[in-house]
């Protein structure tokens, strides 16, 4: 394999023939033509990238998609995988001249098995369904995405999707035991199952949060968890996000491992709390802790979250008294995104992860980049992990304020990655879809010259994944011996590359070329020139 610039791919040309083999397989009602309704599929919850497919498959089987992959193989047509669309990297951005495979029509819960804590769904089935077909016997799904209403698990296995109580419970790759995938040629493989550890290489923990790039999940089986005792949440009014954040660090180094511990600062409670009337307090910075567990345990560990919030200057704090005033508290943190539109007319959201103990350093880097930039920036984030996601604000009608805003973005993604102390290494090899979302004390290799060096940092994303938008960054934080594991690893599953190509990596490469690591160009070595 060589790691040059390949040679694009030779758009295919659709014919008469492919279109009607198409409709055979799902039927005139599952494939869709028609430029007005092409357009619903251009794009995911990222918006700011838009491409028209030369159709859409909507099937509603396994052996439709392993159908539909078949013909694709053979003529060499790139698919994209989509399941709700909610995605904000472009994951599921189209190709052109390719297809889109969605999966929507297959959203059965194929099997509840409640004695072993599992559950088998296909692509289609919502988050949140899941827990509401398990609830009745008090187990619930852990992971959370904001989206959770609305996203489908196959999506979330594709972006290893996480949500605020993964840091007790884990992200998705924690939650699979096994998958049935249609590889890129048509075939069917079963990684893992519905056991634990099963022999071999850990297929399935590549496959999850490899982004649609290595095949499609068409049966899934999920480990679901029983509902604790009791749940407790607080909300801690700070003056600003550094007292915020020295309290997130004191809580984790006192030994507590809460559900969830979440921050918001003034611009987003301003937006959230316009959106859904959470009865927010006016602070600096807000935080919300959940803890659960046994009722004497819960309540003696939220009597020490209250310490410790009141050590760090919390001026105010409450504890929910009932499920439902739980769930307004939750519903802003959730709405948060959404509602950014209350205060702005357009936003890019970013993702980074950094050491929870860089919290208060990176917070006035953001501040001082967002004054430098004349944008305003509003923090969400999985404090308990370090998972930011800020949303830079703008306005499109001001001519320069989008490329403004997007510059900002990838600063402070950058500014992510180097959040902490660079030390000399010789190598670190990483894969991206098995990133650290807790990252205090993670190793990434960057490359400087000729010199390897780590950044005791963090990364470009902790559960949106890199798709579309954040490609251009992975030569920044991976070096080329890391992206050539990667690329390794992707040609074995995938060597056409037509499944979901063009996402994730910097730039377009070809399998089998000429071997050999890549030689830079002088100008990239002197620091002139750089490679996407």
């Amino acid at each position: 394999m060589d790691s040059r610039i390949s040679e694009p791919r030779e758009p295919h040309i659709f014919d008469a023939g492919i279109f009607e083999e198409l409709r055979e397989i799902v039927g005139s009602r599952g494939l869709i033509t028609s430029r007005e309704e092409l357009h619903t599929y251009e794009c995911d919850g990222l918006t700011n990238f838009r491409v028209l497919p030369r159709a859409v498959l909507l099937p509603d089987s396994t052996g439709q998609v392993q159908k539909i992959v078949r013909v694709c193989h053979r003529d060499k047509i790139p698919f994209v995988a989509r399941g709700s669309g909610t995605g904000l990297s472009g994951g599921a951005l189209p190709v052109e001249n390719g297809v889109v495979i969605s999966l929507t029509r297959m959203n059965k819960i194929l099997e509840v098995d409640l004695s072993n804590a599992r559950v088998v769904v296909e692509p289609g089935v919502i988050n949140l369904d899941v827990t509401g077909r398990v609830a009745p016997q008090e187990y619930f799904y852990a992971p959370d995405p904001s989206s959770q209403s609305v996203c489908s698990i196959g999506g979330n296995v594709a972006e290893n999707s996480g949500g605020a109580h993964c840091l007790k419970y884990g992200f998705t790759t924690t939650h699979v035991l096994g998958l049935e995938v249609v590889l890129a040629d048509g075939s069917l493989v079963h990684l893992g199952g519905k056991t634990l550890d099963a022999p071999g290489y850990d297929l399935m923990g590549v496959f999850v949060g490899s982004e649609g790039t290595l095949g499609i999940a068409t049966k899934i089986v999920l480990r679901v968890v029983k509902r604790p005792e009791c749940v407790r949440t607080l909300l801690a009014a700070f003056p600003s996000t550094n007292e915020a954040g020295a309290a997130v660090s004191d809580i984790i180094a006192a030994g507590m491992l809460p559900a969830a511990i979440e921050m918001m600062d003034n611009l987003a409670i301003q937006a959230a709390e316009a959106a859904v009337h959470a009865n927010y307090p006016d602070c600096g910075a807000l935080l919300l802790v959940e803890l659960d567990g046994p009722v004497a345990e819960v309540a003696a560990l939220m009597a020490h979250v209250d310490e410790i919030c009141r050590k760090n200057k919390a001026w105010e704090i409450r504890v929910a008294q009932s499920d439902s005033e739980r769930a307004l508290v939750w519903k802003g943190r959730k709405a948060a995104f959404a509602a950014m539109g209350r205060i702005s007319p357009n936003y890019i959201v970013q993702d980074g992860v950094i050491p929870r103990t860089e919290l208060p350093n990176v917070m006035r880097e953001i501040g001082r980049l967002s004054t430098e930039a004349g944008l305003r920036v509003a923090n969400v984030f999985h404090a308990g992990d370090g998972n930011l996601h800020p949303l830079v604000l703008f306005d499109r009608r001001v001519p320069g304020q989008e490329e403004t805003a997007e510059a900002l973005s990838s600063r402070i993604l950058e500014l992510c990655i180097a959040a902490h102390n660079r030390t000399p290494c010789f190598r670190s090899i990483t894969t991206i879809w098995r990133r650290r979302r807790t990252c205090a004390g993670s190793a990434i290799c960057r490359r400087s010259g000729s010199t390897a060096i780590i950044a005791a940092g963090g990364s470009i994303t902790g559960e949106h994944g890199v798709g579309e938008d954040k490609k251009k960054m992975m030569s920044k934080m991976f070096s080329e011996p890391d992206l050539e594991t990667m690329q390794r690893v992707r040609c074995a599953f995938d060597p056409l590359q037509l499944s979901n190509p063009s996402k994730i990596f910097p730039r377009p490469r070809l399998c089998g070329e000429k071997p050999g690591e890549y030689v830079a160009h002088p100008l990239e070595t002197a620091g002139i020139a750089e490679r996407f």
